[in-house]
């Protein structure tokens, strides 16, 4: 089972039927769901500090560090597709966890198993969903030698 877990608020745009094919396409391997945080104390923090912005983001977060956790953040190791799918190896319970508009605390950082960045470049939320779930197939892919990678 895979969880994807984003800072934002919840909004139904052009990206959504790009993401719920990708979601189907995924499902013929694995489940995948996808939750949007966003509450009261996000919004006001973020209009405070980046620290407290931060803190608001790992205080959602924490709860939900079950199986095996991947945060997205720009620091993070830049993995090829190939890499990238080992990590559907051994692993079934899969979240991944993208910061808000200042990205996580070195703390949660920490309490994660693995830090990836899907570019040096920066991407809104809705770019990099559509991203990392491309690459979640492409991975399943990969793995199952679909030639949808070639």
């Amino acid at each position: 089972m895979i969880c994807i877990y984003t800072i934002e608020k919840n909004s139904r745009d052009e990206f959504e039927p790009i993401l719920k094919n990708y979601q189907k396409m995924i499902g013929k391997y694995s489940s995948l769901t996808y939750k949007s945080i966003f509450n009261n104390k996000i919004a006001t923090s973020q209009n405070q500090t980046k620290e407290l912005a931060q803190k608001s983001y790992s205080t959602a977060y924490e709860p939900l560090l079950k199986g095996y956790n991947i945060a997205l953040h720009p620091d993070g190791k830049l993995l090829d597709s190939f890499e990238f799918s080992k990590i559907f190896e051994n692993n079934t319970n899969i979240n991944f966890f993208i910061g808000g508009a200042y990205g996580f605390e070195k703390e949660f950082l920490n309490k994660c198993d693995k830090v990836i960045s899907l570019s040096p470049l920066t991407f809104s939320h809705k770019i990099a969903k559509v991203i990392l779930y491309e690459q979640i197939y492409r991975a399943y892919t990969i793995r199952n030698n679909h030639p949808y990678h070639k």
